[in-house]
């Protein structure tokens, strides 16, 4: 049954927005940034959780909680590393989209591998807040049927 949430899950670090690397990440806190998605998904009418979580099984026990719509997810430094997250995802089949702040391929070479990309139904990198913000517009979207649902595993290898 639908319930219209949408889950938004901040991966590690994530909390030190506006104070960490500038130059990357810009100057937006992690407060402003949740208080514009509560914003928008008011005015969707959507239901919004949002959590930053910096464990990897905390991360992966909310995923696999199930209890949401859709999931917009930023694993932050578990993309590149992150079976466990990877397989959460997988298993709860609900519809996901991956985002970054930074463009992650024009990083760091260990940076531009997402272990998750290939589960989810797109990922969204180097918008700064905008890759939520057009994250959750999909998820609106989806919920009300006004985007074809697809089967976020068809694009599995």
């Amino acid at each position: 049954m639908k319930k219209n949430k949408v889950l938004v899950v901040h991966g590690p670090n994530l909390h030190l927005l506006g104070r960490r690397e500038k130059q990357i990440y810009g100057n937006l806190s992690l407060e402003e940034l949740n208080r514009e998605l509560a914003e928008i998904a008011k005015k969707y009418n959507l239901e919004l959780e949002i959590v930053q979580l910096n464990g990897e099984g905390e991360i992966v026990e909310r995923i696999t909680r199930g209890d949401y719509d859709f999931l917009i997810i930023n694993p932050a430094a578990y993309t590149h590393t992150s079976v466990a997250i990877r397989d959460a995802i997988l298993g709860v089949e609900k519809p996901t989209i991956e985002v970054h702040i930074s463009n992650i391929y024009k990083r760091e070479p260990f940076r531009r591998t997402s272990l998750v990309s290939d589960v989810v139904w797109g990922v969204i990198s180097g918008l700064g807040k905008y890759s939520y913000i057009l994250a959750l517009e999909v998820a609106y979207k989806s919920i009300t049927d006004s985007l074809p649902r697809q089967n976020h595993q068809e694009n599995k290898k």
